[in-house]
């Protein structure tokens, strides 16, 4: 089937408003473990202003499930990857600016330093994924960096409107067909949500998605239980 990663940093964000223990970011990891999501992802952001260094040491050791770890390529966070062994690494771009991630990843700039970094990640037994916009040169360039997986940023798709909304769906097939000719996993992330999910769901050769803001914002409403198994739910209708 179409696994489900659920991101959990905006768990961290409300707990880090007070700076204090609660909401529970190990706990929020488990209900959705419960709750049939394959896996917890997570960012580590240099700023550290949501998820910190010890929630992904304690997630690592207490779920049962994947933990993949979001990060910069930078060698602070490479390093802790490292040392942690999270099951999955997917390298993202980060602004210290920036709201949430804006696209992708540019691995077609930086293929000779991505070559070492996923060489040294593989040697530690960790897989890696490349966040990147759905063009067929970055997936050309991840397959050359020797990656696992590519991970298509949907954000465009997701603020499209009208018949923009049909030139990003093609635009994502095309991107997963030449994933799909590179021997790459693909997966899916960014802005999805219930309302946005089925269409991306139907993409030929989707094997994951991370879905993390609309998740934790219907929990609020629904808890979190309900909010990662409505989004199973879709999953299921349209898994091989």
């Amino acid at each position: 089937m179409i696994e489900l990663g659920v991101n959990i940093d905006h768990v961290a964000t409300l707990r880090e408003a007070r700076k204090g223990f609660a909401p529970d970011v190990i706990a929020a990891a488990k209900v959705c473990e419960i709750a049939g999501a394959h896996q917890i992802t997570v960012h580590l952001r240099q700023d550290r202003r949501h998820i910190q260094d010890r929630d992904v040491q304690l997630l690592h050791q207490v779920l049962q499930i994947r933990l993949n770890l979001e990060m910069g390529v930078t060698d602070e966070i490479i390093d802790i990857a490292l040392r942690i062994k999270p099951h999955t690494v997917c390298l993202v771009p980060e602004n210290r600016q920036e709201i949430t991630t804006e696209g992708g990843l540019d691995v077609a700039a930086q293929v000779k330093r991505l070559v070492d970094v996923v060489k040294n990640f593989h040697q530690a037994g960790i897989c890696v994924s490349t966040f990147i916009d759905p063009d067929q040169a970055q997936v050309a360039a991840s397959s050359e960096v020797h990656a696992d997986a590519v991970e298509l940023h949907t954000g465009a798709y997701a603020n499209a409107k009208g018949d923009q909304v049909r030139l990003e769906l093609d635009r994502i097939q095309a991107a997963a067909d030449a994933a799909r000719k590179a021997g790459l996993e693909l997966h899916a992330g960014h802005g999805l949500t219930i309302r946005n999910l089925a269409p991306i769901a139907q993409i030929s050769n989707l094997r994951e998605v991370n879905i993390g803001h609309d998740i934790i914002a219907r929990a609020i409403f629904i808890g979190l239980e309900n909010a990662v198994r409505e989004i199973l739910d879709i999953l299921n209708l349209y898994s091989d």
